[in-house]
């Protein structure tokens, strides 16, 4: 058997195994795993290193223009998808999944068409994008957003928090519902937006703007509010959903508690 590519000598590391051996790669794709395989038109020594699956990286943000109206309108995410995709290769990360923010009064298919044109002839590995949808229209909702999940956009986020983003409770249970009928999945970022506005603005008065200030407006019982609620719309809704970025022991323990009653719910865990 001919291979375009052997590496041979490495420790390769599977979802079940870890053991020494050589790989043939014909066509792009892992064709053959032995002791020993011969020939090759190139071939890469891995001796003492280990040969791995490319990483995914489900929850990353590139060349994203930040909202208009807000303090840092204009402003765009400093790694765009060439120095990103290029950064996360290093990493062993061979597929990323950044978000393609619709932005109120925009059409979230003319946001998922910018956000193709960004990533085009840039990324030097595997990308998809998340939708996030912050005006949820009825010709969102009943149009651009079942044709995008069927043109492969099967995820989809919504925010709880941030003036440019939040929604409503009946807002995200609208979107959960198209989401359960066109079998896409949910992600969501669960902060209490009334308590987070509530705690700034008592911060300010005291005059503490500082950076640390961000984390005394968002105490725990923020998130873990936002967590309960959310589930419990997903369970309104019947939809699977992924919490974004858990960051406490709180809102896990709603999680499991979720978890236990039968509802598919997966926490992420940000580890930066």
């Amino acid at each position: 058997m001919s291979y375009d590519l052997v590496i041979r000598d490495g420790t390769i590391v599977t979802a079940s195994d870890v053991t020494k051996a050589d790989l043939g790669i014909r066509d792009g794709r892992i064709v053959t795993i032995a002791d020993h395989i011969s020939g090759g038109q190139s071939v890469i020594d891995a001796s003492g290193l280990l040969v791995m699956p490319g990483g995914i990286d489900a929850h990353c943000h590139l060349d994203q223009p930040q909202a208009p109206g807000l303090a840092s309108k204009g402003a765009t995410m400093a790694d765009g998808f060439r120095s990103g995709s290029i950064s996360a290769a290093f990493g062993g990360t061979t597929t990323i999944v950044p978000f393609c923010v619709q932005h109120r009064g925009e059409s979230l298919t003319a946001a998922a068409a910018d956000y193709h044109s960004r990533a085009d002839g840039q990324s030097v590995i595997d990308y998809a994008f998340h939708l996030i949808v912050s005006d949820p229209s009825p010709a969102v909702l009943g149009q651009e957003l079942p044709a995008l999940i069927r043109r492969g956009h099967t995820s989809i986020k919504v925010y709880m928090t941030y003036d440019a983003m939040v929604l409503s409770d009946r807002q995200i249970l609208d979107v959960f519902e198209t989401a359960r009928r066109e079998k896409a999945v949910m992600l969501i970022h669960a902060e209490n937006h009334e308590i987070i506005g509530w705690l700034a603005e008592r911060l300010e008065q005291d005059g503490r703007t500082k950076p640390l200030g961000h984390a005394h407006s968002r105490p725990m019982p923020v998130e873990r509010e936002a967590t309960h609620r959310a589930m419990t719309l997903a369970e309104i809704a019947g939809v699977p959903l992924v919490i974004v970025h858990v960051s406490g022991g709180d809102p896990l323990d709603e999680i499991r508690r979720a978890r236990a009653r039968g509802h598919v719910v997966i926490a992420e865990t940000c580890p930066q």
